[in-house]
């Protein structure tokens, strides 16, 4: 029997696993996805788009969208320079450096939140500094930027390093052989080889920044209409008794999280296609 019928033949092992796989899905994200759409709509359309369109609601989505895209931008140099660094060149303490990049993922996001606290604070060494030059991190757009940075800088660059390991640094030798700068380098031979990784790095750095809710909780104050994201917003909002209106803030984070859903799903369709064609 050949691999592909193999794979094709469905025992009874091979339906329970899919059974499981659809139970599990089932009841930990339709079933989720579905109450919040039921409660948002269940006051009717005007209800729903009162509160979507409610004047802090939208503050909280400016203030959302303004943070990713700064996030983004800043963790897609980072990612750049750090796979960059690590792939290409020999240097004591690569592992180390790479060892770092990892640390967002094991810390609490409220442990994360709380150290910017610390280092920026009332309590800080460095706060008569920042007080002196009109400089506010803590309880301010600054400080929830920091947070999300720190939160999603390993996305992008653990997109990148394993692509250019593989990928090895033979053709870029090459290209500094015949006298190519270094940002023709890159852009004419390593680009092309890490562009969908790339992209695909930047669609899960703007999922994770734009559901932040633990550092940014703790660094924003909870300022309605100032230092409220999206998910600050809808805490508030159900900690009021305003079950409807959380719930409809909560629909537009769904909202969010499907078009960047198809974004990674359109990114790795064609990544994968464009590694096929290169076989």
């Amino acid at each position: 029997m050949k691999a592909s019928q193999a794979r094709q033949k469905k025992g009874p092992f091979a339906w329970f696993l899919i059974i499981l796989c659809a139970v599990f899905l089932c009841v930990m994200l339709l079933l989720p996805l579905i109450y919040i759409l039921i409660t948002a709509f269940r006051d009717g359309l005007e209800a729903y788009l009162e509160a979507v369109t409610d004047e802090y609601a939208l503050k909280a989505v400016s203030l959302t969208l303004r943070v990713t895209v700064i996030s983004v931008v800043v963790n897609t140099l980072f990612g750049l320079a750090a796979a960059w660094c690590i792939t290409f060149f020999r240097f004591h303490g690569k592992k180390v450096i790479s060892t770092f990049i990892d640390l967002p993922v094991t810390i609490s996001p409220v442990i994360a939140g709380l150290i910017y606290v610390l280092l920026f604070g009332r309590q800080s060494v460095l706060y008569p500094f920042l007080q002196n030059h009109g400089i506010k991190i803590v309880y301010a757009v600054p400080g929830i930027v920091l947070a999300t940075i720190f939160v999603t800088f390993p996305f992008i660059s653990r997109e990148l390093i394993p692509v250019l390991t593989a990928k090895g640094t033979d053709e870029e030798e090459a290209a500094a052989l015949f006298g190519a700068g270094t940002w023709t380098i890159f852009r004419r031979v390593t680009f092309p080889h890490i562009k969908w990784a790339l992209l695909y790095g930047v669609v899960l750095c703007t999922a994770r920044a734009m559901g932040e809710f633990g550092a940014v909780s703790v660094l924003s104050g909870h300022l309605r209409g100032k230092t409220n994201t999206v998910p600050l917003y809808v805490e508030l909002l159900y900690q009021g008794y305003d079950f409807t209106g959380a719930f409809a803030i909560a629909s537009l984070l769904v909202v969010m999280a499907l078009i960047v859903l198809v974004l990674r799903s359109v990114v790795e369709y064609k990544g994968n296609k464009s590694d096929d064609s290169l076989k």
